[in-house]
């Protein structure tokens, strides 16, 4: 059941509820599990709901200032937390507190995502975003990377292995994790973009999945991910149904999904999970009620104040099909 709708004074929500502040409950908290509880969850609300989502960019050392954003604006907080494994040395040095609060959000109700801007390794292990995350590697670069045995490969195996840690504490913890690496599979402004075929982009999502899988991270729930680049084809960058769990859309070309996108994404994912992982505009009525098939949307840091207005951004989350915390019900 929707939360009973705040008024809005000045910009700040007071709830009707006479005792004032709306807190999570017990009942609303998420107790340790698996993946495929989360997996069967998004399953089962398919076509009639979908949970909101913010994500988190830079700095580490605030993985909560655009959850905290919603709040200030709605007086509800996101179903699903976005958070991001980062690249710049100080971000890097502080993706402990990006697992706390992976950690804190799951405790408190909301599903917990986590994205990898990774640098290529033909830089250093930490990077600027231009040049290290946004820059092109050779074919043959490429093809060392995903070849077993060479030096690029060694430093590419040598970055995923400093990353299992953070996220074994998460399976410790019993969180389950949407995991989107390699994300915009089909675009080239990353290094691992822009490679369709078997030994492309396909190739280096399955080979992390083979080694994250021999580590023991059982708790991951692999997101593959495009942007709406109207040139299509989006297929061609699919590592298989072994390999993903959710099959899932950046909308940026333009603002929300169109409908061929729609179906586009759902002939890929072959009744797996949808999900809408980037947009900056907060979803409206008509994309909710045309497009019900999406099982999460993720708005982008910075984009959900730069680019909604508190109307807009309230409507969203007061929709009736939207799931804020202490809405998703997984258990």
């Amino acid at each position: 059941m929707k939360i009973p709708r705040p008024v809005w004074v000045a910009g700040a929500a007071v709830a009707l509820l006479g005792a004032g502040v709306i807190q999570a409950t017990s009942a609303d908290a998420f107790a340790a599990t698996n993946r495929t509880t989360v997996i069967n969850y998004l399953r089962s609300i398919t076509g009639t709901s979908i949970v909101s989502g913010q994500h988190n960019k830079e700095p580490a050392s605030s993985p909560g200032q655009y959850t905290q954003q919603v709040h200030d604006v709605t007086g509800q907080w996101p179903g699903l937390w976005g958070g991001d494994m980062m690249f710049r040395t100080d971000d890097v040095n502080n993706r402990q507190r990006v697992v706390d609060q992976a950690k804190t959000e799951w405790a408190n109700g909301s599903l917990v995502a986590l994205t990898w801007h990774a640098c290529s390794p033909t830089v250093g292990r930490t990077c600027e975003f231009e040049g290290g995350v946004k820059t092109r590697v050779t074919d043959s670069q490429f093809q060392q990377i995903v070849t077993g045995g060479t030096a690029l490969n060694q430093t590419w195996r040598s970055r995923m292995a400093e990353v299992v840690p953070y996220l074994k504490q998460l399976k410790d913890a019993g969180v389950p994790v949407l995991w989107r690496p390699f994300h915009e599979m089909n675009e080239t402004w990353n290094w691992w973009g822009g490679r369709p075929g078997a030994n492309g982009g396909a190739k280096i999502f399955q080979q992390m999945k083979d080694y994250f899988d021999s580590q023991g991270l059982d708790n991951l729930i692999w997101v593959w991910n495009v942007q709406d680049n109207p040139a299509g084809g989006w297929s061609s960058y699919y590592p298989g149904s072994a390999y993903a769990d959710v099959v899932s859309l950046d909308a940026w070309y333009k603002s929300y999904p169109s409908a061929a996108d729609y179906q586009q994404i759902q002939s890929i994912a072959a009744g797996k999970p949808i999900a809408i992982a980037e947009l900056g505009k907060a979803p409206n009525d008509s994309l909710l009620t045309s497009q019900p098939r999406w099982a999460y949307f993720m708005i982008w840091s910075e984009q959900l104040r730069g680019n909604n207005t508190n109307a807009e951004i309230q409507a969203a989350y007061f929709h009736p099909r939207v799931l804020n915390q202490g809405e998703v019900r997984i258990g």
